[in-house]
């Protein structure tokens, strides 16, 4: 899932200046998992900024509203009829359902209410750690389902580096060396030979590094 965390109050108060009537706009998917952008946090946080502007004698009026997702048109046509009504909105989502809801209604200001941080799992209540970084090649066939690219401080295909210590990264001795839980589980599976195979050199075209990247599936389009 995509993993967020809510903005600073002071961030989102500074952006919110200058505008009445605002609309907190949550969203059911990944942001609610992570409990960053529920209908839960929605009502935290409009409850929180309704009590600030309280306090310094402002009338802003706060409403609240949480779509199904906010990265898909048929969920963002949910507030078409009144979202005209508000001088801006303050989203909940990701970075992506920010930027959908944006280019959806051109003429209100969208307001970002989360930083977005990673693709993750949740490890537990309240600990979220990442797994991926969408990098368009997926090797995991050969690293055991463990990913270097997001979880190898240096990005390396074909073993540690160097600074790799008793297991451990060197960039923090907490956190562990990507290519020895690798290796691990490769023992553990009785691939090792996995291990001796070379990884050829990545096309980070795939990436973010060939610009913004769009999947068209022919056989979906209508």
């Amino acid at each position: 899932m995509i993993v967020a965390k809510q903005k600073p109050i002071e961030e989102i108060i500074e952006t919110l200046k200058g505008y009445n009537k605002i609309l907190i706009l949550g969203c059911n998917e990944c942001v609610t998992v992570c409990e960053a952008g529920g209908k839960k946090e929605v009502a935290v946080l409009a409850s929180a900024l309704r009590m600030y502007f309280m306090n310094q004698g402002q009338e802003v009026k706060i409403e609240e509203a949480t779509l199904e997702r906010q990265c898909d048109h048929e969920y963002l046509e949910e507030i078409r009829k009144t979202v005209d009504q508000y001088d801006a909105v303050l989203s909940l989502a990701c970075g992506v359902g920010v930027q959908f809801l944006a280019e959806k209604y051109m003429h209100t200001p969208i307001l970002p209410g989360v930083d977005t941080c990673f693709m993750g799992v949740t490890e537990e209540r309240g600990v979220w750690s990442e797994r991926c970084q969408g990098c368009g090649q997926c090797i995991l066939a050969w690293t055991a389902g463990i990913c270097p690219v997001s979880r190898c401080a240096k990005r390396l295909l074909n073993g540690p580096c160097g600074g790799s210590s008793k297991g451990k990264c060197e960039i923090n001795k907490e956190v562990p060396c990507a290519w020895q839980i690798i290796i691990d589980r490769l023992n553990e599976l009785g691939r090792m030979e996995d291990y001796e195979r070379l990884i050829p050199i990545k096309d980070w075209s795939t990436e973010r590094a060939g610009g913004p990247r769009k999947v068209v599936r022919e056989d979906v389009r209508s």
